[in-house]
């Protein structure tokens, strides 16, 4: 595959202003409240049993992580190299841009590093890759997958992970700077040259490492730069989890030796800075044991501590909330019959329609989102056996219990099964298929929590007929965790579609009830004829992530905290 190291990466697209507010309050209850579209995700990287590939040492690793760009691999970061590990924690963080509208593409190469100023040449030992996208890692929050190596060859038993936590432009994250005093020296000729590590202990007990200072060198007093953290990243949404505080005289050869530990939890900081009680003695546990008069090997300070946060779309995926996607297909005879070429349902071998465009388009972002990858797939407009009634509302694959499809490659393959078996006719009624996906919607709502979101894709050659019964809908979905993409497939006029949308105006019932939250957002297919496949995606898809916001916000469901880790599927070697 083509690499293309150290190449200059675009520019970040701005961002808009999020609400803010302070951990433990309630989020803003405006729906009109600004959000921002972009978020940052902070990538987290570890590997283990990585090949040796040193005669004498063990392998010196570093991370190299690439983003796909028009084709192309591109640079993005690096991560530090690591002596002499093959288990390596990689301190560096890897930020990304997240857009929920794409698939963004990453691959994450491994290197044995030969001590160049450039990581990733001719002389430097590739130890495996792995590919994945963005919206995979926030969805799962953890991924663990096999290194390949070229050629589509499992590098043996070695495996990298990757853990994500969203950061919210400078608002969501925790502050903190710590020093310490007096500590042992471990050093003959000069003194220790300390660092810091702060470790979360998960439920499984195992540890994650959360940051790890710079290194100052000969002083048994240091104190260490202020740093930022996710609160996410720090103890998991759970303030009483507990973290281990390690303090580690540096050695350039890998083989740093233990000054101290000390357990604390969020919780404890925070009352520890409330009380001016802000300091913990760093524990050597053999030396306790050891010796009889041993006090601690130094202490250590906090010296401030900071909190914002903000609630933000990934808070909410990251927390497990899944996103439940139905795709709705008009089947009115406007489309022209599908054995004629000149249909838009016909189905052409070598070139998929403007229905199959639209819904893999969308289709292919939503599924990261939804753990299951089983679609609701509806039809409205046509007769349908065995009677050949009228039907606004039915399942595609002909099963009345079960509307859902394995993935996106069911629903089309239900989609050209279902053509063969029904006749078009009418009229365009879409009201129906919004209040059944309504009720859906409805039941989750009780939940009080924030659980499952709904996205209903609605394909239609032609402006609704029920245009009164559809804004009455629309109107009451307004006030449930639902969003309504309309994609015009085909040349009609689609002018009064537009005032489904609501970028114009707010949209009313026929009563005159004003829509609580914009949750409509509709296209003309025939703008995007001759763009890239993923332009429509990120048109009808980017107002989405803020309609989740505005959704719990105005309910005041704040996110859930982050699920326990499953075991991932593994992914398909690399080209």
């Amino acid at each position: 595959m083509p690499f293309a190291h150290g190449a200059a990466c675009p520019p970040p697209r701005p961002a808009t202003h999020r609400t803010t507010g302070t951990m433990g309050e309630a989020p803003e209850l405006s729906p009109q409240a600004p959000l921002a579209v972009l978020s940052k995700v902070e990538l987290r990287v570890s590997c283990k049993h990585l090949l040796d590939r040193d005669t004498l040492n063990k392998s010196d690793p570093c991370v190299l992580l690439l983003m796909q760009s028009q084709g192309q691999w591109m640079e993005v970061d690096r991560s530090e190299v690591i002596k002499s590990n093959l288990n390596p924690v990689f301190a560096k963080i890897f930020t990304v841009d997240y857009y929920f509208e794409e698939v963004q593409k990453l691959r994450f190469e491994v290197y044995d590093s030969h001590g160049h100023a450039s990581v990733g040449t001719h002389d430097d030992d590739f130890l495996g890759g792995m590919e994945c996208t963005v919206g995979q890692i926030v969805a799962q929050k953890r991924v663990t997958k096999p290194l390949f190596l070229k050629y589509g060859k499992f590098a043996g038993k070695s495996t990298i992970t990757v853990i994500s936590e969203e950061i919210s432009g400078n608002n969501g994250y925790v502050e903190l700077a710590f020093r310490a005093k007096k500590l042992d020296d471990k050093d003959l000729f000069s003194k220790s040259d300390p660092f810091l590590e702060i470790y979360r202990i998960d439920d499984d007990r195992s540890e994650q490492l959360v940051y790890r200072t710079e290194v100052v060198k000969n002083n048994l007093s240091p104190i260490w730069e202020p740093f930022k953290v996710s609160l996410n990243s720090l103890c998991s949404c759970e303030e009483k989890r507990k973290l281990r505080c390690v303090v580690w005289d540096y050695d350039s050869r890998g083989k740093h030796d233990f000054i101290g530990e000390f357990f604390t939890t969020f919780e404890e900081m925070q009352k520890a800075m409330g009380e001016n009680k802000v300091q913990w003695d760093c524990m050597n546990p053999k030396y306790k044991i050891k010796k009889r008069n041993y006090k601690n090997s130094g202490v250590v300070v906090l010296l401030d501590l900071k909190i914002h946060r903000v609630y933000s779309f990934l808070d909410y995926i990251m927390g497990g909330c899944q996103i439940h996607f139905t795709v709705a297909i008009d089947f009115t005879a406007s489309n022209g019959d599908p054995r004629n070429s000149c249909s838009l349902h016909y189905i052409n071998p070598y070139q998929p329609n403007e229905y199959l465009k639209a819904l893999v388009a969308v289709g292919e972002i939503c599924q990261d989102y939804d753990s299951d990858k089983k679609f609701s797939a509806l039809g409205f407009g046509a007769r349908i056996p065995p009677k050949y009634e009228v039907s606004h509302d039915f399942a595609i694959n002909f099963n009345p219990d079960n509307d859902e499809c394995e993935g996106i490659q069911g629903v089309v393959e239900s989609y050209q099964s279902c053509l063969p078996k029904i006749q078009l006719y009418g009229p365009t009624n879409v009201a129906p298929i919004i209040s059944k996906v309504a009720r859906v919607a409805a039941d989750e709502e009780r939940t009080k929590e924030a659980s499952q979101y709904f996205i209903l894709l609605i394909l239609t050659d032609g402006v609704v007929t029920d245009m009164a019964d559809t804004r009455e809908a629309i109107v009451r979905a307004s006030y449930l965790p639902m969003s309504i993409i309309i994609v015009g497939v085909g040349n009609a006029d689609f002018t009064d579609m537009q005032i489904l949308d609501g970028d114009d105006g707010i949209l009313r019932s026929p009563k005159g009830e004003p829509v609580l939250r914009d949750i409509v957002q509709f296209v003309p297919f025939r703008e995007f004829k001759n763009a890239s496949p993923t332009a429509l995606a990120k048109c009808v898809l980017a107002e989405v992530p803020k309609q989740v916001v505005e959704y719990y916000s105005y309910k005041a469901f704040p996110p859930r905290c982050p699920q326990p880790h499953t075991p991932d599927s593994n992914l398909s070697s690399p080209q």
